[in-house]
């Protein structure tokens, strides 16, 4: 008895112990950051994913290439956490967080080769993180809802290097005005900002209209195409006769009771469009169907109208043309109305689009994008995505910091003397953070060409000096005052990067055991083929 093996767990279960398990995790985020690496700064690359069906995305967008690559590895997949949380949080700085995690893991893993244990390494790095928010606290710059030009410059740099940058000052314009017409009371909905694309025309023909368009047409020919001082009714029954929920028969014996039934139907729509015409409306959207009936009602009163306008473009509007969305017939009065100067049908190509523009203060926008391609838009999209998210981030804390790794470098320079006043080993451990903070100047040098120690080198000596906003001015190629150059980031972007690699990185390093079931797509296939960082 004594000799029989005890059996824990089912035999398809694999598992990885002890330092195995932690080299392999720390492979994984390292194989992750080096994958975004190139992307990183103006002169990133950008990178084509095609997936299983064919379709081909070209971005340089961190979340959005992590996202559509479909990693299995347990770990890999807690990297892609953060960036999807940095894009949600800030809408940039997704390459960079992923980078300092992985930065962070790599040198953890020489300090765990001069055997000092992950919870030492762990607890270093959480001060270390501690104090980077101390002193972005007290390097940030203020800045007021006013200070256009440098929220335009916060736009721009988080543009730069997307395929929005050819026109990135018209772009930076169009994304101040949109945030700050919804800003109210120190809060940003990004919601309340609608984008909208359309193929054909140029990128610099992008537009922000003070309203919404919808990807819609008037439901009948015989409408008016524009319609002026527009009454707007925003309703989400149908205008059209209800089916009964369940199997009806109607039994009709006589050609005069098919007449009347016929009649009932015909005066029960008349009854509808006349309770919409008695509110003086000119224009009505609905959320649900318009019976064929109903159009030819409507436009016998000369009113514009569009059928299955989805819930989201529904609440848009309301916020726009200060209307009501109306959800019983008996309750439509003129008192629910929305207004705007101009409600018409315009043609883009072969895609239709009704502008609802000219609403008095609205809270609901739409930034329409035109380009030639399919991928050229999507890609306006993401980067006008990030600039929106970047300039509502900045009005909200009203903090910036200065961009080309010039708060990484003074990050690191203040830590490193921080760490001299530690004791213990996570002295080691902060030095490290330090030189995982500098791996984002080095790689934007690298993806310029520039050698990154020559540039290290010398944003050191001026950092030292006490040149605290010395950073790559990329356009030139010169270490330079990054505020003067205008090239100016969120704080909010930096806060968020650091204590989320921070925290991803003790999460990871606190593993020293890994137990998955080997089914058919287990996390753990393809863990030992990791190698080519060996």
């Amino acid at each position: 008895m004594a000799d029989k093996p005890v059996v824990l767990m089912p035999e398809d279960i694999q598992r990885i112990m002890g330092k195995d398990a932690q080299r392999n995790n720390i492979l994984a985020a390292r194989m992750v950051a080096e994958m975004v690496k190139t992307t990183l700064g103006p002169k990133g690359m950008d990178k084509m994913l095609v997936s299983p069906t064919n379709e081909i995305v070209i971005t340089n967008d961190g979340a959005t290439i992590l996202e559509e690559m479909q990693i299995e590895h347990p770990a890999a997949k807690m990297m892609v956490d953060i960036a999807k949380t940095q894009d949600s949080e800030v809408g940039d700085g997704t390459t960079s967080v992923v980078m300092i995690a992985g930065k962070l893991l790599e040198n953890a893993e020489r300090l765990l080769d001069k055997k000092i244990h992950p919870t030492i390494i762990a607890k270093g790095y959480k001060i270390a993180a501690e104090k980077c928010q101390e002193i972005l606290n007290e390097i940030a710059l203020r800045i007021s809802p006013d200070d256009d030009l440098i929220l335009k410059q916060v736009a721009m740099t988080a543009m730069t290097g997307k395929s929005a940058e050819g026109s990135k000052e018209k772009f930076a314009e169009i994304v101040v005005k949109a945030v700050k017409q919804i800003y109210h009371d120190k809060k940003v909905d990004l919601n309340d900002i609608k984008i909208e694309k359309s193929k054909g025309e140029g990128i610099a023909d992008t537009e922000l209209i003070s309203g919404i368009v919808l990807d819609k047409e008037k439901v009948s020919n015989d409408m008016p195409t524009v319609v002026n001082s527009a009454k707007i009714v925003l309703i989400d029954f149908p205008l059209e006769l209800k089916n009964p929920e369940i199997d009806t028969k109607i039994s009709i014996s006589t050609p005069e009771q098919l007449q009347g039934f016929l009649n009932q139907e015909e005066r029960t729509i008349k009854e509808m469009i006349m309770k919409v015409k008695e509110t003086n409306a000119n224009v009505v959207f609905c959320q649900k169907g318009i019976d064929d009936f109903a159009q030819y009602l409507l436009s016998k009163a000369g009113i514009y109208a569009c059928r299955r306008v989805a819930r989201s473009d529904m609440e848009k509007l309301a916020k726009a043309t200060g209307g009501k969305i109306v959800s019983n017939l008996s309750e439509l009065s003129s008192s629910e109305l929305g207004n705007a100067e101009l409600v018409e049908e315009i043609k883009h190509g072969n895609d239709s689009f009704t502008y609802i523009r000219g609403c008095r203060n609205p809270k609901a926008l739409t930034i329409l994008i035109h380009g030639g391609t399919g991928h050229i838009i999507d890609e306006i999209e993401r980067a006008l995505r990030d600039s929106l998210g970047v300039v509502s981030s900045s009005l909200k804390t009203g903090l910036v910091v200065p961009g080309g790794g010039a708060i990484e470098m003074e990050l690191a320079r203040r830590l490193r003397i921080f760490g001299q006043s530690l004791s213990g080993r996570e002295q080691l451990a902060v030095e490290e953070f330090a030189s995982a903070l500098e791996f984002i100047p080095s790689t934007l040098a690298e993806n310029a060409g520039l050698d990154p120690i020559d540039v290290l080198t010398e944003l050191k000596s001026k950092h030292d000096s006490g040149d605290k906003n010395a950073g790559l001015n990329l356009f030139n190629n010169k270490i330079e005052n990054v505020l003067e150059a205008r090239i100016i980031e969120p704080y909010k972007i930096k806060t968020q990067a650091i204590s989320s690699a921070t925290e991803v990185a003790n999460m990871i390093l606190r593993i020293d055991d890994v137990i998955a079931s080997s089914g058919k797509k287990s996390g753990m296939k393809g863990m030992p083929q990791m190698s080519e960082f060996d």
